[in-house]
């Protein structure tokens, strides 16, 4: 790792957006200008679009990949070509270069204020699937709805579970998110009735991004796994947990988690993240052939935080904070796993995490955890507290990897909950 990248552009020694990390995004002037491709630096937006028409990032092909509303054509394009753009961009900021930082005309066409453009959801979204790798979540759910004794079934720890969500409800921050409605059946009732959901919950989680077509029947494996990844975003996995306790057997959640997922606006590649790599749990018992990883640094070091701001203040608390690391499975065991019966993989597609829970109470990544699903509500500021969200409230999950003084953040994912909708059911 390069300690001496130091750009000519001021970043404040806090943020996320340092010439380490050079995270793509999607932004516009106007929320319904031109989209394309941006790169995160300190407060600054710059515009890879403008650079490319500039000849200014070393691209050996006509090709335009960053005149596009979404980063699925430059995710596309291969390593090769992202390690090219990277190099080409800590150059041009660089504080040894003058080329860029004396061509104040282009630099006028080429930054643009983060507080001032719209960010947009920076892929299409081929395909989502959620895993459910983190052994403390999965066990304190476990001890909540089975037997404590015996709250992680047989399979969770022989292979990555998951199931295949909704993509097209895959939205970014900044996504006012409607209370769901759906069916819900009392403890103490026959049969269920419609309503909102009183136990809406976010799920802090990582997701990362597939960077390659494989074909049908093919699986990938463990050794290539990792290539198939172009990098990460924060996940709000919401989920309504009074409809998916009513719905989920026996195929699993659907209408109580497909009706929102929010991510991050900006990509962290891999490339950015491999100086915070680290190893993830023990495995036991050992995992079959083909999850089994040479690799012995197949986690990152990725502190997470989530806050929650009631509706009617300014002020955050902050409600959990945990780690990615303690993630039990990996993310090229998720990949491997996914594809190890032939599932194809597209551009595009996003796979979660998980929520990501540590051992300790306020590393739990879900208000189930940290409430005990409601009967240990938090105690937050001005005298409020919550055991579920409430409408009005905004829940911000935030994430950086740092080491050696040098930081790599993925900003923040941020979402207002508002009213369910009225759905005016005549009753029969």
């Amino acid at each position: 790792m390069d300690t001496s990248l130091t750009s000519f552009i001021e970043i404040a020694t806090d943020s996320d957006f340092t010439l380490h990390n050079l995270p793509y995004g999607i932004f516009s002037e106007r929320i319904d200008g031109p989209r394309r491709v941006g790169v995160a630096l300190g407060e600054w937006v710059i515009d890879l679009a403008a650079l490319e028409q500039g000849g200014l990032l070393g691209l050996e092909t006509t090709t335009q990949y960053f005149s596009q509303p979404n980063l699925n054509a430059f995710i596309a394009a291969g390593k090769q070509q992202w390690s090219r753009v990277r190099r080409a961009l800590q150059s041009l900021f660089s504080k040894d270069n003058p080329k860029l930082q004396q061509d104040h005309a282009l630099l006028k066409k080429v930054l643009f204020a983060q507080a001032e453009v719209c960010l947009h959801l920076p892929i299409q979204v081929a395909g989502y699937t959620d895993f459910y790798s983190s052994k403390e979540h999965a066990t304190n759910v476990g001890c909540m709805f089975r037997d404590p004794k015996n709250a992680l079934l047989a399979n969770w720890s022989e292979l990555p579970v998951g199931y295949n969500g909704r993509a097209s409800s895959v939205v970014v921050s900044g996504t006012e998110i409607i209370r769901p409605s759906g069916q819900i059946k009392a403890a103490d009732q026959q049969r269920p009735t419609f309503a909102a959901s009183q136990k809406l919950d976010f799920e802090l989680e990582t997701a990362f991004v597939v960077a390659k077509n494989t074909s049908l029947g093919q699986p990938v494996a463990i050794e290539q796994a990792w290539e198939h990844i172009f990098g990460m975003v924060l996940l709000n996995d919401w989920s309504a947990r009074d409809i998916q306790q009513w719905e989920y057997v026996p195929l699993g959640p659907f209408n109580s988690k497909t009706f929102a997922s929010a991510i991050s606006p900006w990509i962290v590649t891999l490339e950015a993240l491999e100086p915070f790599r680290t190893a993830g749990p023990q495995q036991a018992p050992q995992p079959l052939a083909y999850l089994q990883e040479d690799h012995q640094n197949n986690s990152f070091d990725i502190n997470l935080s989530v806050e929650i701001i009631p509706v009617g203040e300014t002020q955050a608390d902050v409600i959990c904070q945990t780690n990615f690391k303690y993630m039990y499975w990996s993310m090229a065991q998720q990949l491997t796993h996914h594809t190890v019966s032939g599932c194809n993989l597209q551009v595009g597609d996003l796979m979660g995490s998980g929520t990501i829970s540590g051992a300790a109470p306020n590393a739990y990544g879900s208000l189930l955890e940290l409430t005990w699903n409601n009967t240990k509500p938090l105690q937050l500021s001005h005298g409020k507290s919550r055991g579920f969200i409430e409408d009005g409230d905004s829940i911000v999950m935030k994430g950086y990897a740092e080491k050696d003084g040098i930081r790599v953040g993925f900003g923040e994912v941020r979402n207002q909950v508002l009213a369910a909708l009225d759905f005016n059911f005549p009753v029969k």
